[in-house]
């Protein structure tokens, strides 16, 4: 059973990714990884999100960051947003993230803090 969903908005998030799947590894959390992007293939997004078995979604993205909004729109699991610094220092992607509308809860760390995304879900997963 996956435990986490790490999606990205596209495969230039990897290395910001990178710092999720080490703590996940060094933890021992089953974990997959999906590229989806929220504007392009929104369809396919849903259609993962809804057939996954994860307990907790990350969501990776950077410039206008729909990507963890969009996720958490077709799930009651928690979810935690990533904004990815590609544009104005990653404000852009942080106050997309932060700025969610009412019913679409998104948990959001720091802007690159991939590390920390996975160290909260790792604390969500120990919850239960």
């Amino acid at each position: 059973m996956t435990e986490v969903a790490v999606v990205l908005g596209s495969d230039s998030d990897e290395p910001i990714a990178k710092k999720a799947y080490k703590i996940l590894e060094e933890n021992e959390v089953d974990y997959a990884r999906k590229v989806i992007s929220a504007h392009r293939n929104p369809e396919e997004l849903k259609k993962f999100v809804n057939e996954s078995d994860a307990n907790v979604f990350i969501g990776i993205a950077g410039l206008s960051a729909a990507l963890p909004g969009a996720i958490a729109s077709h799930t009651d699991k928690p979810v935690i947003g990533v904004p990815v610094n590609a544009k104005l220092e990653g404000l852009d992607s942080l106050l997309s993230i932060s700025q969610m509308p009412k019913g679409v809860p998104v948990a959001c760390v720091g802007i690159d803090r991939a590390d920390n995304a996975a160290l909260l879900a790792i604390r969500i997963l120990e919850s239960n």
